[in-house]
């Protein structure tokens, strides 16, 4: 069961990460989503391990792909960068599926 419509107020762009090219990191075309954007500062650990700050975490439906190292713009305007997308399952609790995604 994904997330319900009254917690997607917020609207997110993001331009995943592709790899890195001969002129350095490459992204794909930018596409928006809906979700809830939280700025709260936490330590969390990155994809190698390493305890890093991230600034803001955002909720989304699971059906979102936004691997690691992405740019996302948040609603502020502010460009950012993804640390950690995890999908999280609700099972049979309140908490719903949803895809938390952290940013730096």
């Amino acid at each position: 069961m994904a997330l319900s419509d009254h917690l997607l107020r917020h609207t997110i762009t993001v331009q995943p990460y592709l790899g890195t090219g001969p002129s350095g990191a490459t992204y794909g075309a930018a596409v928006t989503y809906r979700g809830y954007v939280q700025d709260k500062r936490q330590l969390v650990r990155n994809t190698a391990g390493e305890e890093v700050t991230s600034e803001t975490t955002v909720y989304l439906n699971p059906g979102a792909t936004i691997p690691p190292r992405s740019k996302v713009t948040v609603p502020s305007g502010r460009t950012t960068t993804v640390i950690t997308a995890n999908r999280r399952e609700g099972a049979t609790g309140p908490v719903r599926d949803h895809l938390e995604v952290t940013l730096t």
